[in-house]
């Protein structure tokens, strides 16, 4: 069997040269890169298309989560989060990442992440995609995993009145409950169902069913409240939504 191919992302200079280190003495795998920062990261692992991918998650430009969202279907097959902080864990599990390691990581740990990966890559079909007339991909989440008040709550995508932009996190407004998620407007876009949900400005998506009513405003804009009594702007640069609100622009 042929040594899995393995890139190194992390912008610590010591924590990816011990990780390149025991690679170098497995017999199972092989460095194929390093990178030290998010966007040559993408580059790398476009060109490289290793088997495996050792990626930290807070680094300077894009987060290893946001790599990840870059690289799409490109992404590698199988993937191991490092991180400083445990509470970046469930970053790890919202991308079904084969394990994730906290640093200092210890070589005991390493071997059981290694352990985990031969599994994954072992199974059948991990990096083929399935066959026509084979199983569909999987559709959007149900829930959403998020930290709150020191636990990991899960959010029913169905209960879900808007979401708002919040620097680098967005908010998932629940009815009288808020909670704070580390994702991109971007990226929360394109994991909710396009059949419900629709983005109506740079900084605000709205579930359909919970809009109560639109008013026009200047300028093509329009003022939308919500079920729950919050108000949003749907902005002049996303009139082309209206249809999805059921208005005819």
């Amino acid at each position: 069997m042929s040594p899995i191919r393995t890139i190194v992302v992390d912008d610590e200079p010591l924590a990816r040269e011990r990780l390149t280190i025991w690679l170098a003495r497995e017999s199972g795998f092989v460095v194929v890169g390093e990178c030290s920062q998010g966007e040559e990261a993408v580059e790398v692992l476009r060109r490289e298309r290793p088997g495996l991918v050792f990626l930290d998650v807070q680094m300077p430009g894009l987060t290893g989560v946001q790599v990840l969202e870059a690289l799409g279907a490109d992404a590698p097959p199988a993937v191991v989060f490092v991180t400083a902080h445990e509470h970046f864990a469930v970053d790890a599990f919202e991308v079904q990442a084969v394990d994730y390691l906290l640093k200092p990581v210890s070589r005991e740990r390493f071997k059981t992440a290694l352990e985990r990966v031969a599994k994954r890559l072992a199974a059948p079909g991990p990096e083929a995609p399935p066959p026509p007339g084979g199983p569909a991909a999987p559709g959007p989440p149900e829930r959403l995993s998020v930290k709150h008040n020191g636990r990991i709550v899960f959010v029913p995508v169905a209960d879900i009145d808007w979401v708002g932009s919040a620097d680098n996190y967005v908010e998932l407004h629940v009815g009288a409950q808020t909670f704070l998620m580390r994702e991109t407007m971007t990226a929360i876009t394109q994991r909710l169902p396009a059949d419900r949900f629709v983005r109506i400005s740079r900084t605000a998506i709205v579930q359909v069913g919970r809009v109560r009513h639109l008013e026009p405003l200047f300028h093509g804009e329009y003022s939308v409240e919500m079920i729950s009594g919050a108000k949003l702007t749907l902005s002049r640069s996303h009139r082309d939504q209206l249809p999805r609100l059921g208005v005819r622009a």
